[in-house]
């Protein structure tokens, strides 16, 4: 598979995006890093090969995981009379806790910090440098068909986690294991299919352990560490070629927080991720509003991008490909991760949850990776197509605010702490899935995860990220088929829902 797709390829938190970060110190140094990449290459191929098989369609080709995603994206929102639109108000009325009843829901967090929990893990690098690329591929109209498969994967995230809440087992001491793995097999098993569900659970958190440790921590760490350098003086910087020291740093910190578990994690996210999408967003509507007569022209390029590209950009069906990647590895509505963490809801409504999920692709990929793609139209820096995601970012915000880089560096080192507590807390239930719920699963998983964060930060294992890239991505193969299988459930679940709703059954609490 060619470097260039696999820049593609990669989630909003796990982004292979920046070549130039990945091989900033390692490429005169090879080691033990070369030789392992050597050796997982054909694996890493063959995995690529299955994960991203490349579809035709109108004379270009598109991953199969990417129609995969899409397809049920687009079904889930007719089968459920657009519910993204129609629970949407609600949505946010449950985030603001007005229906929380105190003290007796079942469950570990609330609304807000289980959709921190989950929005820490996608806002991230594919948010500043994947949507660069998108628009450098695909021109500004890719930014249309963007939104549009955000808008879709809502009603894809809303089945997923309902059924995370729906099937979650909640342990004595009141804590909880949940995601896809446990829906696909009880709910399988309640269908009378208990070894298919067996089978599909197994596999589903044998990729998620895979994709955690790679993707979700090592490749955060290493990604984090180059752009610390950079920012410190590069060859000049105290940290050039000190990665297992920034590692050692990082490992400690998120070994403080995932030590207390999910309670621990969400007081960090619903903190941080507040705090850094305000930062991010701030500077975005900055710079598009000090560009405020340009703002008609830049939605006309996107509107007629999309529907009349010009050839440069692969026609219609090439910009579409190029949106519509964008959005399904920027929210990962369909995956299977965020069920893991809105399954500890405090909630006796499943749909609840559902719903409080289907805000994150608007937030993520509609109101975020909107922003991005608007700063950089208004730069026509997209037209020179010869920079790399990140760094084409980093130079549109540039051209206002002069300091940005900075403000880039501390975005890129709190988006990748975020997501790399976050993905270890998915890696962790999916571990404990595996080997059981006991003490030394807990500790041994940790400490696994810790000493990757150091390897990552000090070593170049671009193809061993790519592998665990598609171990990712290949999560949402029994999802998705598990989708399918309860989404009338989950259908009759929301009717009874609306109809209690409406009729008063639904207490408000405040």
């Amino acid at each position: 598979m060619k470097k260039s797709f696999r820049v593609l390829a990669g989630s909003a938190g796990s982004v292979l995006l920046c070549p130039s970060l990945l091989s900033a110190e390692n490429s005169s140094n090879p080691g033990i890093d070369q030789y392992i990449n050597q050796a997982m290459a054909p694996v890493t191929d063959f995995m690529f090969g299955i994960v991203f098989y490349p579809v035709p369609i109108g004379g270009t080709k598109m991953p199969f995981v990417v129609l995969w995603l899409l397809l049920a994206a687009v079904a889930a929102t007719l089968f459920l009379w657009f519910v993204n639109i129609r629970g949407f108000r609600h949505a946010i009325d449950l985030v603001r806790g007005i229906y929380d009843e105190p003290g007796k829901q079942k469950g570990e967090v609330s609304h807000f910090q289980a959709l921190t929990a989950a929005l820490s893990a996608t806002v991230g690098l594919g948010n500043i440098a994947g949507v660069a690329v998108a628009i450098t591929l695909g021109g500004p109209g890719a930014t249309f068909w963007m939104i549009l498969g955000g808008f879709f994967g809502m009603s894809l995230k809303f089945v997923e986690c309902t059924l995370g809440v729906k099937y979650r087992k909640i342990h004595e001491d009141g804590s909880v294991s949940g995601g896809a793995m446990y829906y696909l097999s009880r709910g399988f098993g309640e269908k009378g299919f208990p070894r298919i569900g067996k089978a599909l659970g197994f596999f589903f958190a044998l990729m998620c352990v895979g994709g955690s440790i790679g993707g979700g921590n090592m490749f955060q760490a290493n990604q984090a560490f180059k752009q610390t350098v950079i920012a410190t003086g590069g060859e000049q910087s105290l940290l050039y070629q000190q990665g297992w020291l920034f590692g050692l740093l990082m490992a400690v910190l998120v070994g403080v927080v995932i030590i207390g578990g999910i309670r621990s994690i969400v007081r960090v996210t619903s903190k941080l991720v507040p705090f850094m999408v305000a930062i991010y967003i701030t500077a975005a509507l900055f710079i598009i509003f000090s560009s405020f007569d340009k703002i008609p022209e830049a939605f006309s390029a996107i509107i007629t991008g999309a529907f009349a590209p010009e050839a440069v950009y692969g026609g219609v069906i090439g910009v579409l490909i190029q949106g519509i990647k964008r959005a399904a590895f920027s929210n990962e509505a369909g995956i299977g991760s965020a069920p893991i963490a809105h399954s500890a809801v405090k909630t006796d409504e499943p749909v609840t949850e559902g719903l409080v999920a289907l805000l994150e692709p608007f937030l993520d990929t509609v109101v975020i990776c909107t922003m991005t793609a608007l700063v950089i139209i208004l730069s026509g820096l997209y037209v020179d197509q010869g920079g790399d995601g990140i760094a084409l970012t980093s130079s549109a915000f540039e051209q206002v605010i002069s300091w940005f880089p900075y403000i880039l560096f501390v975005a890129v080192v709190l988006f990748a702490f975020s997501t790399m507590i976050s993905w270890s807390y998915y890696g962790l239930k999916a571990w404990t899935y595996i080997f059981g719920e006991s003490r030394v699963s807990d500790v041994s998983y940790k400490l696994l995860i810790c000493g990757c964060i150091v390897i990552g930060s000090a070593m170049d294992l671009s193809t061993v990220v790519d592998f665990t890239d598609a171990m990712f991505f290949a999560m949402s193969f029994p999802n998705i088929i598990g989708l399918y299988l309860f989404a009338p459930d989950i259908k009759r679940d929301l009717d009874s829902y609306f109809e209690r709703l409406r009729n008063g059954e639904i207490r408000r609490y405040r």
